[in-house]
């Protein structure tokens, strides 16, 4: 008895250790994770990175494959189980496209919990002249949350005593980082800049210019027939320039939603510019099994040096103590980054074998799921799941990047087709009568649920919508 109690006093205090660690790691999404395994890297000499490229799971070297080809590599041909690996990525573009076709908004588009003028600056410094970096800061330290400059381009020139033409050179070069036409003057300039780029890749309307430099505020209010009369074209064709508009342009570029002509007073949400897990169909087809690449954030072997074990035999008395707690700290980092990473693979091929309607086909199909269902058929705790979701994104196959919270998002379906419904509806509807047409289609959910969400989605009461419609304004204050 004795003999057990004494184990029982040793043990638990590392196991205690090792749970909190993993846990801790977790949470962190990838970028969190790179500067967690840089610190312990930079404070810890018993840490170190093997350089080269190798399966953050199975440590074997990738010579000539950006995937581990036995991590990677289906467990059979059925399309309901995904293929889950973990990826050694250190850089990565996001894939996207822009497809008249694809239903694809861009929204919540974009990863990393940086503030938007860093990363913008960041991308453009090398561009810039040593002495209008100043300059390039100062604009983009000026920028609402939609990501526009609200401040003057004389004044910043004023204040940094150079020339007009100098700032507005600076701000060129601004306006083509991503997002495409940050720091513009106004929504007019962003979409310009916005149709510059595309233009370059791919056919435009011909009058879509015209149709912004003349009649922003015409396309903003949806009064097609006094554009019309202004461009000397039929209503039909201003309805065709202004979907194109609202299918790829954005007018306020610091926004995750594409997709839209918004109204100013479209509540800010925040944007992603990379993910930490990227979902894609193997060979493109949708037929096929989906594949979760699981973003690690370095390439190398991270391992326990070898030499500071060996060395630790030799080492000074004073000394030992130090040098045991390193290699012990490392021994604990090491597993636990695993735990961290074969977690996140058990999370991911549940979550995504259950949501592949979801993922492929839209909104409307999404599968209630939570939090505590998912702990409970993984056997681990509800906290266990929370920390795995929390912070990080995924990138759908259409290129679009959401939270892994969206997942959960038990009301999204429902949502969705309450969008659908006030989109067709001849006259508005009250929440009465949705609650009416919901239950016809499966949703039996209470008035103030309907009003509830109704307001997650921007979407004006019913006597606001009549008094819009008849100002002819949109009806929804997203």
């Amino acid at each position: 008895m004795l003999i057990r109690q004494i184990q029982s006093v040793e043990v638990r205090p590392i196991t205690t250790a090792h749970i909190t660690k993993t846990m801790f790691l977790l949470g962190l999404s990838t970028p969190e994770l790179h500067e967690t395994i840089q610190s312990e890297l930079s404070s810890n000499p018993a840490l170190e990175v093997i350089e080269g490229r190798f399966c953050p799971s199975c440590q074997k070297p990738l010579i000539d494959t950006l995937h581990c080809p036995i991590c990677s590599r289906p467990k059979n041909l059925s399309n309901d189980e995904p293929i889950v690996f973990i990826s050694p990525r250190e850089e990565y573009a996001i894939s996207y496209r822009i497809d008249e076709e694809v239903e694809n908004s861009f929204e919540e588009t974009s990863v990393e919990c940086e503030d938007l003028p860093v990363y913008v600056l960041r991308q453009v410094a090398s561009e810039l002249e040593k002495a209008d970096r100043p300059i390039a800061a100062h604009i983009l330290t000026c920028l609402d949350k939609d990501g526009l400059l609200r401040t003057p381009l004389i004044e910043i020139a004023l204040y940094h005593h150079v020339p007009l033409s100098r700032v507005e050179k600076v701000q060129r070069i601004l306006q083509y980082a991503d997002p495409l036409g940050v720091a513009s003057s106004d929504p007019k300039q962003a979409l310009l800049v916005q149709l510059d780029v595309i233009s370059q890749t791919r056919n435009v309307p011909p009058l879509a210019r015209r149709a912004i430099e003349e009649g922003w505020e015409l396309l903003l209010h949806h009064q097609y027939p006094e554009l019309a009369k202004i461009l000397g074209v039929s209503t039909a064709k201003v309805k065709e320039i202004a979907a194109f508009i609202g299918k790829n342009l954005n007018p306020y570029p610091a926004r995750a939603n594409w997709g839209e002509v918004h109204q100013p007073t479209t509540p800010y949400r925040e944007a992603y510019y990379t993910p930490d897990i990227i979902i894609s169909l193997l060979n493109g087809d949708e037929n096929a099994p989906l594949v979760v690449e699981i973003v690690f954030p370095i390439a190398g072997k991270l391992r326990v040096n070898p030499l500071f074990r060996e060395g630790l035999r030799e080492a000074p008395p004073q000394k030992i103590e130090q040098w045991q707690n390193d290699l012990e700290r490392a021994t604990l980092f090491v597993k636990c980054i695993q735990q961290r990473n074969h977690a996140i693979v058990r999370l991911m091929h549940t979550l995504v074998k259950r949501q592949r309607e979801f993922i492929l086909k839209g909104d409307a199909y999404l599968y209630p799921l939570t939090r505590a269902s998912l702990a409970a058929e993984l056997d681990v705790h509800e906290s266990t799941i929370s920390r795995a979701v929390s912070g990080k994104t995924a990138q759908l196959p259409n290129g679009k990047i959401i939270p892994l919270a969206k997942f959960f998002d038990r009301s999204l379906h429902i949502r969705t087709e309450l969008q659908k419904i006030i989109a067709n509806e001849s006259q508005p509807l009250t929440d009465l009568e949705l609650v009416e047409i919901l239950k016809a289609r499966g949703y039996n959910i209470a008035r103030r649920t309907v009003a509830k969400y109704r307001a997650m989605e921007g979407i004006l009461p019913a006597h606001l919508r009549s008094r819009m419609k008849h100002q002819k304004l949109p009806a929804s204050i997203e």
